[in-house]
């Protein structure tokens, strides 16, 4: 029997073991990926130690447990069902996973199905535990396997270590999606210099956004963030001015278009409000970081000035697809990143790393033996 490694949790709260079992075998809709890169998540430890106490309505993997949220390789073998994809193809695994049955997934929204689950991560919904059962591999395992509906197809032109990076692209990508970002808009994106936020900018530029508003609390990641398009990307550290105003002065008074907000659960509502405060009459904001506070909304003045608040979780596999191809074009730059490669072995320092990483610049990944 052919056998692989895999980092495995055995115990909420501990570090990862590396151990040896059998490579798993494809069912006939699914593939089997030799994954060359992992992304290590920033918020891995808080799920490995955290997440069962602090959202028990989020089912996580049954322990021992194979978590890897962004992984990329090689198809090595695929199902008897499977038509469009062949050995040898080079993916990203969307982790996004959902039944393929239900109203949701029949109205082509997969999302919002009450299974939805990202594999090697947690669930959403009742029916993820399932899901984890019938997908138990991630990327932090040498093979894994995965629906073939799941897959992004990798140009060459993109690497194993950047289609790491793309759970992250996807969510910003999504959201400006949502939003109507396009040549000609305006768009404010709070936490700019993080994992989330850059790649908001990145993406908004390459989807012909005209003026880019970036905060964050680092003002020389700021600055290198303005350094990547300096006519079209203004900077200006949080707390600094109040953001309306800034706006406003390069706006000719309207405000933005749209409003990312990309802070993490521990930000203050006042950095939303913020924001919100700064778009135009019909602007819309978009929330993919997940502020934990409750959010006290004056509703009346946001029907007046018609401004929508809309939350995004993730993004699917044609987003996915039109990311590297815009990749492979040329419009979407991913060379800004800075890869931190890790081996599987060094799973424990790679988690270490993630911590002192040089904001959203810093791309730590697990690369996997002959990757």
């Amino acid at each position: 029997m052919a056998m692989m490694k895999a980092a495995r949790l055995h115990q909420v709260g501990t570090t990862f073991s590396i151990d040896e079992m059998a490579i798993p075998a494809p069912r006939p809709n699914d593939v089997l990926v030799k994954v060359k890169a992992c992304g290590i998540i920033p918020n891995m430890k808080n799920v490995m130690a955290h997440y069962a106490e602090w959202f028990p309505f989020l089912p996580l993997p049954p322990l021992p447990a194979i978590y890897g949220l962004d992984a990329s390789g090689e198809v090595v073998e695929v199902g008897n069902q499977v038509k469009s994809i062949k050995k040898g193809d080079r993916v990203y695994v969307n982790p996004g996973t959902s039944c393929g049955s239900c109203h949701a997934c029949r109205c082509g929204q997969p999302i919002n199905c009450d299974a939805y689950t990202f594999l090697g991560y947690f669930g959403f919904g009742p029916r993820s535990s399932q899901v984890f059962v019938d997908y138990p591999y991630a990327g932090f395992a040498e093979y894994m396997t995965a629906p073939a509906s799941s897959l992004v197809k990798l140009p060459k032109s993109v690497s194993y270590e950047a289609a790491a990076r793309l759970g992250y692209l996807g969510t910003a990508y999504s959201a400006l999606r949502k939003a109507g970002a396009r040549a000609g808009t305006s768009v404010i994106i709070s936490g700019a210099s993080g994992t989330l936020g850059l790649g908001a900018v990145i993406l908004a530029l390459a989807m012909g956004v005209t003026k880019i508003f970036g905060t964050a609390r680092d003002a020389a990641l700021l600055e290198k963030v303005r350094a990547i398009s300096p006519g079209r990307i203004h900077v200006m550290p949080a707390g600094q001015r109040p953001i309306d105003e800034w706006v406003k002065e390069h706006t000719d008074g309207l405000g933005a278009d749209i409003y990312i907000d990309a802070v993490g659960p521990g930000a203050p509502h006042s950095t939303s409000l913020a924001g919100i405060n700064a778009l135009r009459r019909g602007g819309r904001m978009v929330d993919i970081g997940g502020m934990s506070e409750p959010l006290p909304l004056e509703m009346f003045r946001l029907m007046c000035f018609q401004i929508s608040v809309i939350g995004s979780l993730w993004f699917d596999v044609s987003e996915g697809q039109d990311m590297v191809e815009m990749a492979a074009a040329g419009t979407l730059d991913l060379s800004i990143f800075d890869h931190q490669r890790f081996k599987l072995s060094q799973i424990s320092e790679a988690l270490d790393a993630v911590d002192k990483r040089n904001g959203g610049f810093t791309n730590t990944v697990i690369v996997h033996e002959g990757a």
